[in-house]
């Protein structure tokens, strides 16, 4: 039998390609320019080499400060004279002696410290230090103009439960808050990892806020303003991910942020999962308008550089 003719033109002429109407065109344009968009967003975190050695903030949405223990080991005075070549508006994370110099610069302190992380008011045996040194980070922090200061809950021990230790940290915070509202200070509960073992400062087993839901449920039986989340972008993306989302959903108790690349704490470039610009879009659309430090650890060659670079990939 012979087969039945068919109007069909010729497969591969010009007739045979489906004609694309006005709308469906408009449509392919569009998701072709938001796949350029969201690669370019990508790649722009890029390498050394895609950052200029000269670069100095533009833009200076994003208030940017420097954890300082994470350049160890050069010098503070160092550190800030980059920082404010650079544009970078703050320093924290530095011992207390150097605050007048930073200030003598031009620039602020972020964030005071207090008590460390590991021996925090989960075990009530540690309160009258945790509550001493809150208290003396806060005047610190009042007399240099600084408006937050931060705070652990300290690992887990042996013989208290988790119940009985988010009882004793609401019950120590509750007892120094008051303090902190007359000082017009916030206290900044860290939310760390406890997934990293490789480093002592990438990660932090045993650590009892590794929840960043289980701080803010923390900081709502404090219940005061002056008690908020510091959301480190790197520690939440380890436990969580999802990180718009959660900074999104968590905007009112954010008080503070930190970044670094994931994994391996390193510089914020092509080599890690973070999209750091997309981040810090999305806070600037859920108001904030506090300070974001830069807490990776460099491993360029050039620190300084590495330092540059992270400040060009925030600067949005």
């Amino acid at each position: 039998m012979q087969p039945t003719p068919t109007n069909h033109p010729p497969e591969g002429s010009s007739e045979f390609r489906p004609r694309l109407n006005r709308r469906r065109w408009i449509q392919a344009v569009a998701m072709t320019s938001g796949t350029a968009a969201a690669l370019q967003s990508v790649h722009a975190q890029g390498s050394a080499e895609s950052t200029p050695t000269d670069f100095r903030i533009q833009n200076g949405r994003i208030r940017q400060s420097i954890m300082g223990w994470t350049f160890d080991p050069m010098p503070v005075p160092e550190l800030a004279r980059l920082c404010k070549s650079i544009g970078l508006v703050a320093m924290e994370g530095i011992d207390k002696r150097h605050y007048p110099m930073v200030r003598e610069l031009g620039l602020e302190i972020s964030i005071a410290g207090s008590h460390g992380f590991a021996k925090g008011p989960f075990n009530r045996a540690n309160h009258p230090a945790v509550i001493q040194a809150l208290r003396d980070g806060i005047d610190t922090a009042a007399q240099f103009g600084c408006k937050r200061v931060i705070t652990f809950t300290g690992m887990r021990e042996p013989g208290i439960s988790d119940e009985q230790g988010a009882r004793n940290c609401v019950d120590c915070w509750k007892e120094v808050v008051g303090y902190a509202e007359e000082k017009k200070v916030t206290l900044c509960l860290e939310h760390l990892n406890s997934r990293d073992n490789s480093h002592p400062m990438k990660g932090h087993p045993g650590y009892f806020g590794d929840d960043v839901h289980l701080c803010v449920d923390l900081i709502r039986k404090v219940g005061s303003a002056h008690f908020k989340l510091l959301f480190d972008i790197y520690h939440v993306q380890i436990m969580h991910g999802d990180v718009i989302r959660r900074l999104r959903e968590l905007k009112d108790y954010i008080g503070h942020y930190h970044t670094a690349g994931v994994p391996g704490r390193g510089e914020l470039d092509d080599s890690q999962e973070v999209n750091y610009p997309a981040v810090m879009k999305a806070i600037l659309e859920t108001g904030y308008s506090g300070f974001v430090a830069q807490e990776f650890i460099p491993a360029w060659k050039d620190r300084a550089h590495a330092l540059r670079h992270a400040a060009r990939i925030c600067d949005v």
